[in-house]
Parts: structure tokens; sequence; C-alpha cells
């Protein structure tokens, strides 16, 4: 079952921003630097995050997809399957 997209990059979005928002106010920067810096780190992630579900997704698909094929193959040959 393929993995859900959205969901999943909002989570790790919404983690990066908070970590990267006390990483900023650690450091000694302003909280609008802290807040610029989050939201422009937010939505690196989200898009990275996103292509790498849909990658892993794609990966996935295909291989049940292989995995079906084999199966049909294997039946049609009368193996076990």
């Amino acid at each position: 079952m393929p993995l859900h997209t959205r969901p999943i990059a909002i989570s790790i979005a919404v983690l990066c921003f908070f970590g990267l928002a006390i990483i900023g106010l650690i450091s000694g920067l302003s909280p609008f630097t802290c807040c610029q810096r989050a939201l422009a780190g937010t939505v690196v992630a989200y898009v990275v995050t996103a292509l790498a579900v849909k990658a892993v997704n794609a990966i996935l698909i295909n291989a049940m997809i292989t995995d079906r094929i084999n199966r049909q193959k294997r039946k049609e040959s009368g193996g076990k399957g």
C-alpha cells in the first residue's frame, strides 16, 4: 500500500520548523530572522520529503507489480505460488 505523501511531508516540515527556530534562538538571532529561516527551511523540508515519499511509493508499487507478475508466471507454469 502506498504511503500518503501530504501528512508525512507536513509532519516533517513542522518538526523542521520548530527545530530550526530553536536552533536560531539558541544562536542568538532575532525572532524575525529565526522565523524567516525556519519558514524557508520548512518549505525546503516539505518539498524534499514529498519527493522522497513519492520516490518510495514508486519503488513500492514497482515491487508489488513485479511480485504479482512473477506469481502469475509461476502459477501459469504450474509451480507453487
